[in-house]
């Protein structure tokens, strides 16, 4: 595999095929390392990769980091793949290609506050390249990138492309604020319309407020869910 190339800002560092990258970005954030770090594995069946960043918003707005992560993606396999292939984001941080899960994007911060400025903040991307087992059509719900007709798209080149892509979403959020980034996410959003279940919730998924907190409509009343209940925690 090629040594990725990351846009300023960024660097990268790679681990071994036993260390989960979103764990080891996690640990290095947490002992100060620097913003823009990208800690990634690319495999053959697997391509897994952490950002960290340092926001300077309380938690509630930095969350916009896992839906920006999101569009990042999605631009980037736009860029490389075939222009039939669709992808959509759940808001939890689910990832469907072709109307199937297709990986997953997950979120920790240094605090749970919504109010609180965090430290550090890391999204992590963990895309299956090809179905364990090799056998499409055993869990019809689930995909790989491979099974996709996107065999051609190299992993290292996706994965700078969601650097690249990523770092121009967290630029505009940055200088415009929210708006650019909810047109472009609602235009991806899984499930909107829809009735679904959250956190042990259920109803009709409205779409989100401005932090990109769900709204979910349940017997006549809307509920609020703010977008870091999805927050991973130390275990």
């Amino acid at each position: 595999m090629s040594t990725p190339a990351f846009p300023p800002l960024m660097s990268g560092h790679p681990v071994d095929a036993g260390i989960d990258p979103f764990e080891k970005a996690c640990a290095m954030a947490s002992l100060g390392c620097d913003a823009g770090l990208i800690v990634y594995n690319v495999a053959a069946n697997r391509l897994a990769a952490a950002l960290v960043m340092a926001p300077e918003v309380p938690l509630e707005k930095a969350m916009a980091m896992l839906p920006a992560c999101g569009v990042g993606f999605q631009n980037a396999l736009g860029a490389l793949g075939p222009p039939e292939v669709a992808v959509h984001l759940e808001w939890a941080g689910g990832l469907r290609i072709n109307g199937a899960a297709c990986g997953r994007l997950r979120v920790m911060a240094s605090t749970d506050d919504p109010k609180e400025q965090p430290d550090w903040l890391v999204v992590g991307l963990e895309l299956p390249l090809v179905l364990a087992g090799g056998q499409p059509g055993k869990r019809p719900d689930d995909t790989a990138l491979y099974e996709e007709g996107c065999a051609d798209v190299d992993a290292t080149d996706l994965l700078e492309a969601w650097a690249r892509h990523t770092l121009n979403w967290i630029t505009r959020w940055d200088d415009e604020g929210p708006r650019p980034l909810h047109s472009e996410w609602r235009g991806l959003a899984h499930g909107i319309g829809e009735d679904v279940t959250q956190n042990g919730q259920s109803g009709a998924f409205l779409g989100v407020d401005e932090d990109f907190g769900m709204l979910l409509r349940k017997d006549d009343q809307t509920m609020l869910m703010p977008l870091s209940t999805v927050l991973e925690h130390d275990r």
